[in-house]
Parts: C-alpha cells; structure tokens; sequence
C-alpha cells in the first residue's frame, strides 16, 4: 500500500533554475538546491497549480500503460465482457483475464490499483495546496480546483466499482500520517465523496465544452448522472430516487444541446468519433489526450494480428478482437457494423493506403487512425494523436433514457433519446406505444452494448445490472451463470469485484481479508 497510495506527490514540469549570483565551491555543497521544489516551497505561484493540475491529467492516461508483451492496462475492462477475445494469446496476465482465473497477482489488476491511486494521491495534493496560493485570481483557484475535483472523482468511481470497499483518502499523505495504512472504507461512503466531488465541480465555474481538451460542465453532469445511475443499481441498490437524480442532471445536458446544437450534438457520422480533427468537440465530452509528442495513443492492440492495415506493415497483435457472436449481434442493416464505416472493419489497404485486401474477420475500427496509419491512396502521417473517448454525449442520451425509464416507464423524452442513437445507425425504431417499460429497458440496455463497446464501459453495466447480453438469444441473462463467449467459462460471483493485488495486502494489515472467493495472501 505505501507503494502506491502515499509515496505520491505532486509530478510537474519544472524548468531549471539559474543561480543570479556566483557561488564558492563550499556554498554549492552546503547550501540547498533552490530547484528543488517540494509539496512546502513548490504551491506558490499560480503556475505551479497549473503545472500540478496538468500532473493529474497526465497519469490519468496510465490506462493506456504497458502490460507486458501485446497488451495495455485498458484491456482489463475488455477481456472480461465477453465482447473480445485474443488472437495472440502470448500474454499469461491477459489470458488468465480471458478465462476468468486473473488473481491478486494479475499484472492488468495491480496497474489499475496502482494507476488510480496514483490519480488520487495527485489530485489530493492539489486539492490540498492550492487553496493556499496566494495571490491567485480566485476564478483560476476555482476551476483548477473543480478539475481536480472531477478527476479524484472518476478515479474513486472507477476503483469503487472495480474492488468494492476500498480504501479513501482525501489528504496527502506521508510516513507520520495517522492513516499511512489504510482501512477499507465502505462503498457508500466512497460514493458520498464522489458525489460530493462532482456536484463542487458543477459550481467551480466550468465551460460547458472545451476544445483544449480539459474538464467542462458537460462532461461533469453526465459523470454526476453516470454516478446516480450506478447508485440506483448494485451493489446499492438506491432505485427510485437515483433513478430520478441521473435523469434530471442528464437531462440538464440535453436540454443545453438542445438549445445549443453547434456545441453538443452526436456526431453526423461515426467516423467522426476517431477523428482527429473532431477531438474535445461536439459529442465527445471527455477525451483522454494524447500526442506523440508526450504519449501515442494507445489502442494499438486493436489492430489485427500481421495484416498490414497500418504504415508498419504485417504488424500489429491481435490482442483484443471481437468476439463473432458479438459482432454478429448488431441487427441487419446496423451502420455501426457497416464495413469502414462504423465501428468495425473487415477491409483495409495494404499497408495502410495501398491496395485494398480482405482482413478475414471483422476488428474493431472504433479506434483506428486512417490521419495516422493513412487511408485509400493517401499516405499516413505515422503520428496516432488520437485522443480517447471517455464520456460522449450518445452515452448521456442512453443514461437518460434508461433512468427515466425507470422513474415512470418510456416517457416521448426517453424514446427520443433512444431513437437519435438508432437513427444515426440507420435503423427503424418501433413506435412509442409498441414498448412496456420491460421492453424498453432491454431496448436501451442493447444500445449500450452495441454503440458504447469497446470504450471501457460494458464491464460496469454488467456489474451495476447484474445483467449480461448475450449476443445469441439478444436478450440478457443473469451475470452469474452467464457463459463469457471468450472464454466459454460461466461468471461467477467473486467476478463481480476484482481480487485486491497481493502486494497491497502484504504491505498493508489493515485491509485484512482478500474479496471474496480469491486466494488471498
């Protein structure tokens, strides 16, 4: 635990210091370095708030982090839903997470602890040290401050719903603080943090939408209805009352595209969701960003195994592609299964911008780069900018339909919701009248899996539904009992909470028992 929650302070960017003065050889070897900034003599200026802010924007992105041979932390969150399989299957970690036996020592697990506390304990300095910085334009202090609120904010939403109780920590930490070794804490007290964090950062004086790439309001009120949603649903159990809350906030985001459709609005075509020119505008709310400059995008083990779909030819690794029952799932007609035109691609050009080829199965297409890896007859720029999504503003009209479902069945606000993501698919909607709040429930629930897969995201509705799509029947089965089409193996019950990293639990007594049904240390 020391490791990864409390040894973290604040990583910025920090230009060298000149010495104005000349200095003798003993002054240099007893006097203190006046680069060397700490948590106490760093938060000063306003710069440095930004700088410490970027800190946290920055290991936000240790999802897309190497996890040994042909695989990347993100892939967690995919080789469990049953939505992907591995080509490769040369990485014993990611195997062992596509057949349903990863332990505490499963490297995807342990990054992913790792990672998020990392976030925490970043943002936790800010939150901590910027109030103090003065003098500072108040405005500024706020907003940073908001940010930071909404970034410890996704990384406890994450962690919560990945492990269960879990430690919470709301202050830099070092080896004399009384909690150094944490205790878990219990998830609903988690979740009042999260709440609280967010709705602070609904008042912190955001822009509904931001083109450099950092929070806004919109992204902060669909997370806000993103969080009510999952309260209302397991382990919570919340119903009604969260139902009603992640409606009405994410109806607050709708109601401003609606008035305001050049800002918020889905996209006119999904090619412009792995766009880079469409980055941070219109309906993606929340980007990770990258830029080669500092770090490539990193969704490379989409690519297929040896087919020369990129500038690098015969490449790629095949670690994470679809499964065909899911694939074939997507009704007759669906756009988003449509050839290089939606969401998945059974062609390329060879070597990116060569002769067209067959690929043999269809891959996932949602995160390719044709700026980058270049495309019929136009050669690629070799650099992969390409941010990625983490909230788009389809997922807000899906959050909305389905909780206002569930307040009072399918209202016209709620079918209207559902019906903008099946008409951008090309497909017919039934009537209004033709649905029961059953058959709508079920309805917005496979618009989920089918326009939000492969973004992170499948995993978590599993959990909060303890409801799983099952590509054959296209109805859902109970998680537990539910046969994974990866691995051919059923979900059990320990699966719905990840086993906390054995490492944690030999570093720290305090957080006791592994969860349920892993070995523990």
């Amino acid at each position: 635990m020391r490791h990864t929650l409390v040894k973290n302070i604040s990583k910025v960017l920090l230009c060298g210091v000149a010495l104005t003065a000349p200095l003798g050889c003993k002054d240099f070897l007893t006097e203190q370095a006046p680069s060397n900034l700490t948590p106490t003599n760093f938060y000063t200026i306003p710069d440095h708030a930004e700088a410490a802010l970027a800190a946290v924007y920055s290991d936000a992105r240790f999802m897309g982090g190497d996890a040994g041979i042909f695989s990347s932390n993100w892939q967690l969150l995919e080789a469990l839903t049953g939505t992907s399989t591995t080509e490769t299957a040369q990485n014993s970690d990611l195997n062992n997470l596509y057949s349903l036996v990863h332990d505490g020592n499963t490297g995807h697990v342990v990054n992913y602890w790792n990672g998020l506390y990392k976030v925490i304990a970043q943002a936790n300095q800010v939150l901590d040290k910027v109030p103090g910085i003065t003098p500072m334009p108040e405005a500024q202090k706020t907003k940073i401050l908001g940010e930071a609120r909404f970034l410890r904010a996704t990384a406890y939403f994450t962690a919560v719903r990945l492990w269960g109780d879990i430690p919470l920590i709301t202050k830099p930490q070092t080896a004399s603080s009384e909690d150094f070794l944490p205790a878990r804490t219990s998830q609903e007290e988690v979740y009042k943090l999260i709440v609280d964090d967010l709705t602070t950062a609904e008042k912190a004086g955001l822009a509904w939408m931001d083109v450099s790439g950092r929070v806004n309001l919109a992204a902060v009120k669909t997370q806000l209805a993103k969080v009510y949603l999952t309260m209302a649903g397991e382990p919570l159990k919340k119903g009604a009352s969260h139902y009603k809350l992640a409606a009405d906030k994410a109806f607050e985001v709708i109601t401003y595209a609606n008035a305001n459709p050049s800002v918020i609005n889905l996209f006119a075509t999904y090619e412009d969701v792995h766009r880079e020119s469409t980055e941070n505008r219109l309906e993606h709310l929340y980007m990770l960003q990258y830029n080669t400059l500092v770090a490539g995008n990193p969704m490379n083990n989409f690519y297929p195994n040896f087919k020369p779909v990129t500038f690098n030819g015969p490449g790629g690794t095949g670690s994470s592609v679809p499964t065909s029952v899911f694939y074939n799932s997507y009704e007759k007609g669906d756009l988003r299964a449509k050839n290089q035109e939606g969401y998945f691609y059974t062609s390329y050009f060879t070597n990116g911008n060569g002769a067209p080829f067959e690929l043999g199965a269809p891959y996932v297409f949602k995160h390719f780069n044709r700026t980058a890896n270049g495309t019929a007859g136009v050669a690629g720029s070799r650099q992969n900018n390409l941010n990625v999504p983490q909230i788009r503003y389809a997922e807000t009209l899906l959050i909305y339909a389905e909780a206002q479902n569930e307040v009072g069945g399918p209202t016209q606000e709620a079918y209207n919701a559902l019906k903008r993501i099946r008409d951008r698919a090309t497909l017919t909607t039934p009537a209004l009248g033709a649905y029961t709040q059953a058959t709508f429930r079920e309805a917005v629930w496979r618009e989920r899996w089918h326009e939000l897969a492969y973004e992170q995201i499948t995993w978590f509705d599993m959990v909060r539904l303890q409801k799983v799509y099952n590509g054959k029947t296209n109805g859902f089965d109970p998680f537990i009992g539910h046969i994974n089409p990866s691995s051919n193996q059923p979900l059990q019950k320990k699966h719905l909470l990840l086993p906390i990293p054995k490492q944690e639990l030999l570093n720290n007594p305090n957080l006791k028992t592994q969860n349920e049904g892993y070995p523990g240390v």
